[in-house]
Formats: C-alpha cells, sequence, structure tokens
C-alpha cells in the first residue's frame, strides 16, 4: 500500500481562515439579536401608552379645559388646564404623569391642587390619550416637557418663577430635566427612578452593569438634580416595589438645598392615590413655602 497524501498545509489554513469567519459572523447576529431584544425589552418596561377612546371614562374634569400644545417637532399634544378655585393665584403647576394610561388617571390630581388654589396644566406626551406621534425614549417626553413650559410662558403669560415642576414615577425624569435646564419655582418628584441604570439593578440584577450602557434611555435625573436650584421635594413610598424607596433616598441625597424628603409610611408606588387629602396637603403647603424658600 502506498503511503496517504497529507493535506497542504494551505488547505489547514484556508479552513482555519473559514471557520474563523463563520464564527465571527456568528458572534455579530448574536451581538445584533441581544441588542434588539435588550432595546425591545426596555421600550416594553419603560413605556405603557393608553390612547383615547371615546366613552365616559374620558371626562374633562370641573373647571378644566382642552388645550392643545405645539411641539418643536410639530407633533400636537393634548392636555387639560384647571384653573384655580381662588382667584389669586400665585403658582401654576405642571403636572408630568407616570408611564402607563393617560391624563384621565391624573385628573382627580389636576382638580385636586386647583381647588388648593393653583392653576394646573396635565398634559399627556406624544403617543398617549389625544396626543399626536408616539413615544420612543426620553428625548421625546423632554421635549414634551419643554413644549408645556413654552406654553405656559408664551401663550398663558405665566412667569417661569411662579412654575411648579410636579413628576410621578416616569413623569419625575421629565420634571427633572426640565427644572436642570430651565427657571421654576419648585420642583416635586414622586416615586422617581434615581436613573435607569440603577432601576436596570433592580430589574436584572444578573446583568452586567455595562450593559446599562446600550440602553437607549438614561433617565439620570440624580445627576440632572445637582443643576437645579429652585426648593426641591422629593415623595416615596416606604413600600414602593416597583421604585425602591432607596432611590428616593438617593434623589434627595443629591439634590440642592433647600430640599426636604417625605417618606410615606405603608404607601406603595402610588402615593399621592395612597395618602390623599393628607398627602397633597403636605406638597400644596410646600408650593407655598416656597414663596421665601425658607423649608
Amino acid at each position: 500500500m502506498g503511503r496517504r497524501k497529507k493535506p497542504a498545509r494551505g488547505n489547514y489554513r484556508g479552513t482555519t481562515l473559514r471557520l474563523l469567519r463563520l464564527a465571527l459572523i456568528l458572534m455579530v447576529i448574536l451581538a445584533a439579536a441581544g441588542f434588539f431584544a435588550l432595546r425591545q425589552y426596555e421600550a416594553a418596561v419603560t413605556f405603557h401608552p393608553v390612547r383615547y377612546l371615546e366613552g365616559p371614562g374620558w371626562k374633562l374634569p370641573a373647571g378644566a379645559e382642552d388645550v392643545w400644545i405645539s411641539t418643536a417637532q410639530g407633533e400636537h399634544l393634548h392636555g387639560w388646564f384647571a384653573r384655580a378655585a381662588e382667584q389669586t393665584v400665585h403658582q401654576t403647576i405642571i403636572y408630568f404623569h407616570g408611564n402607563s394610561g393617560n391624563i384621565t388617571n391624573v385628573g382627580w390630581i389636576g382638580s385636586a391642587f386647583a381647588a388648593r388654589g393653583f392653576d394646573v396644566l396635565l398634559i399627556d406626551y406624544r403617543g398617549y390619550g389625544r396626543s399626536e406621534g408616539e413615544v420612543t425614549d426620553e428625548r421625546g417626553i423632554n421635549a414634551d416637557a419643554d413644549a408645556a413650559y413654552d406654553y405656559l410662558v408664551n401663550e398663558r403669560g405665566v412667569n417661569p418663577e411662579q412654575l411648579v415642576l410636579i413628576g410621578q414615577s416616569l413623569g419625575t425624569t421629565a420634571a427633572a430635566d426640565l427644572a436642570s435646564r430651565r427657571a421654576c419655582r419648585a420642583l416635586v418628584l414622586e416615586s422617581g427612578p434615581s436613573s435607569a441604570s440603577d432601576m436596570a439593578r433592580v430589574m436584572l440584577p444578573w446583568a452586567p452593569r455595562w450593559l446599562s450602557a446600550l440602553a437607549r434611555n438614561r433617565f439620570e435625573s440624580a445627576r440632572k438634580l445637582a443643576s437645579v436650584h429652585c426648593p426641591v421635594l422629593i415623595t416615596h413610598g416606604s413600600n414602593d416595589n416597583t421604585i425602591p424607596v432607596e432611590q428616593g433616598r438617593a434623589l434627595y441625597n443629591a439634590a440642592n438645598e433647600p430640599k426636604r424628603l417625605i417618606v410615606v409610611e405603608g404607601a406603595g408606588h402610588d402615593v399621592a392615590g395612597f395618602a390623599g387629602d393628607r398627602y397633597l396637603d403636605s406638597v400644596a403647603g410646600f408650593i407655598r413655602e416656597t414663596s421665601d424658600a425658607r423649608l
């Protein structure tokens, strides 16, 4: 029998290169699929808009009017503007709701603050309620916050120094961002996250920390509070299972003086709904005290 012929060294090299290319292609495909899945998951847990459905659930609060606000991108946002029960109004509130539903869920809050002597603007972000467009990331809701601010200042003639920004949950990120860039009287953050990366550690404790760098949203409210120079009120429920109270404390620690922290014992994520008038009275009292900033 003759000797078996050895494969040429070039064949080995060619096979190895083909395998390396195949492995590289596979890695790229897996990375792209993982990135896409991460972005899909992020969007799914961040935004839960409910569009307008005509019916008894969509009821204009007493004393309120429909308003339409144009954004810099050309979308039209819908909101409710509730007039104060008292004729002498010193502060106007912009209320930014959470990540789900629409303004019908917080109409009662607008009415409650109006009854306490404040004008109140409730807005729906793009893609929520009757507002046009689609929400995809934090830049969109921050742009919507700017539009609401400009509407009150330019069309309603509100003095920026008399504007109070109140945010709940996701709305705290829009309120904190706006207050870090624009003049306002006071900032109130209820049940807010300190940052998206902090929330990622809560929701995905097993995931590597560098993974948060791939997310579309940062929601760096704690960092932005360093640029806020108005009185700040942080409120949180002690039993919040959505955004842990530790993140509320982190926001408080990051804020400049004057500031106040209210932790409502037994409350979950919806502090206003849990504590009711007692809580709203505390927030209203804080706003009134900002006239001399002695908190």
